[in-house]
C-alpha cells in the first residue's frame, strides 16, 4: 500500500501562519505531550505548565464538540417540531372551517353551536360520546368533529415536545459557551507563558519544530495494506491534511482538531461517524492489540479517550496533536499517550 519513504509534502499556505510562538508550543510538549496522567503540575518550569495546559484544553475540546453535536441535533429536532406543527395548525384550519359549516347547520336545525360545545369542553371525549349530539350527526359529521379533537390533541403534544426540546437546547448552548470559555482560558494561559520565553529559546524550538515536521515527512510507513476499502479511503483523505494546523473544534478541510480530522476523512469516503473521540471508540470493530491495527484503522489514546487518530502503519499515527501543531506522523511509543485499544471500519 504505502511507500517505504514518503516524499516531503508541498507546503501547505495554513503552514505559513504559524507563528514562532505557535511552533513553539508544540515542541515543547514535544517529548511528555499528552501524557496520561497528567504532568505532575508542581513541576517548575514553562514546558510543564504548557503541556499540562494543552492536555486539558484537548480534553475540554472533545467536550465541547460532544456539546455541540447534542445540540445541532436538538436544533433540527426542535426545527423538524415546528415544521410538523405548523403544517398541523394548516390541517386544523381547514378542519375548522368544515366543523363551522356542521355547526351552523346544526344552529339552523336549532340547538347549540357543536364545535362550540366541542372546543369549550373539558373533556371532548365524553362529549362527543353524548348520545343526544350523536343523534343529530350524521356519521361523517361525527367523523369531522372525531379528527379535529385528534388532530388538535397532536397538535399540543407536538409543541409541548418542542418546548421540551427547546429548553434543552438551551441548556446544551450554555454548555457550549463554558467549554469554550475554558478552552480559551486555557489556551490563552498556555500563551502567556509562551511570551515569557526568550527570544533564543523561541527560535530553538521553532527550529525542532520544523525538524518534528520534517521527521513526519519522511516516515517509514512500510506496506501493509488497510483491512478495508473504506479505511483505505479515509486513511487516504486523511494524508492529504498533512502539515494542515490543528484548531480546536475544526472539522476542516483547512484546519482540525484530533476528532475532526478522523471524522472529515471517513466523511470523503462515504461513511458517516461520530464527532468525538469517546464516541468513535464504540464504532466498528475494537482491536485490543497494537500490533493487530493495519493501516487505517482508528487508534485512541489516553485512559479518557479524549484523543484519536489513524494508525498509519510501522509504528506510527496520523493525527492532529495539540493546539499549536499540524497534522502530522508521529510515532505512538513516543507520543507519551497511552495506547487504548483501535477500531476497524
Amino acid at each position: 500500500m504505502a511507500s517505504h519513504r514518503r516524499p516531503k509534502p508541498p507546503r501547505h499556505p495554513y503552514a505559513s501562519l504559524l507563528t514562532t510562538t505557535a511552533a513553539a508550543a508544540v515542541v515543547l510538549s514535544a517529548q511528555t505531550a499528552s501524557a496520561d496522567p497528567l504532568p505532575d503540575p508542581t513541576k517548575k518550569g514553562v514546558k510543564a505548565q504548557v503541556d499540562r495546559l494543552y492536555e486539558e484544553a484537548t480534553q475540554a475540546t472533545e467536550k465541547y464538540n460532544g456539546a455541540k453535536e447534542k445540540a445541532d441535533a436538538l436544533q433540527k429536532e426542535v426545527s423538524d417540531l415546528r415544521d410538523a406543527a405548523a403544517r398541523k395548525q394548516g390541517e386544523l384550519n381547514e378542519l375548522r372551517d368544515r366543523v363551522g359549516s356542521i355547526a351552523a347547520a346544526q344552529y339552523r336545525s336549532g340547538g347549540m353551536d357543536p364545535s362550540m360545545q366541542l372546543m369549550l369542553s373539558s373533556d371532548p371525549d365524553s362529549f362527543l360520546e353524548r348520545a343526544s349530539l350523536q343523534d343529530r350527526l350524521s356519521e361523517r359529521e361525527l367523523a369531522t368533529l372525531q379528527q379535529f379533537q385528534t388532530e388538535q390533541r397532536e397538535l399540543q403534544q407536538q409543541r409541548a415536545e418542542a418546548a421540551t426540546k427547546l429548553a434543552d437546547l438551551d441548556a446544551t448552548r450554555a454548555e457550549l459557551s463554558r467549554k469554550k470559555k475554558e478552552i480559551q482560558g486555557k489556551l490563552a494561559e498556555a500563551q502567556r507563558l509562551l511570551n515569557t520565553l526568550t527570544a533564543e529559546e523561541k527560535a530553538k524550538i521553532a527550529a525542532e519544530e520544523d525538524r518534528a515536521n520534517r521527521d513526519s515527512a519522511r516516515v517509514d510507513l512500510g506496506n501493509e495494506a488497510s483491512a478495508s476499502s473504506r479505511a483505505a479511503e479515509a486513511f487516504a483523505a486523511a494524508k492529504t491534511r498533512v502539515g494542515m494546523p490543528y484548531v480546536w473544534g475544526a472539522t476542516g478541510p483547512g484546519s482540525f482538531d484530533c476528532s475532526g480530522l478522523t471524522s472529515w476523512a471517513f466523511k470523503q469516503a462515504g461513511v458517516s461517524i461520530p464527532r468525538t473521540s469517546q464516541a468513535q471508540a464504540n464504532v466498528g470493530t475494537r482491536i485490543n492489540s497494537l500490533s493487530a491495527l493495519k493501516p487505517g484503522d482508528l487508534i485512541l489514546m489516553r485512559s479518557d479517550l479524549s484523543h484519536v487518530g489513524f494508525y498509519a502503519g510501522n509504528g506510527q499515527i496520523l493525527h492532529a496533536p495539540k493546539p499549536g501543531a499540524q497534522v502530522r506522523y508521529e510515532s505512538i511509543a513516543r507520543s507519551g499517550m497511552p495506547f487504548m485499544w483501535g477500531v476497524r471500519i
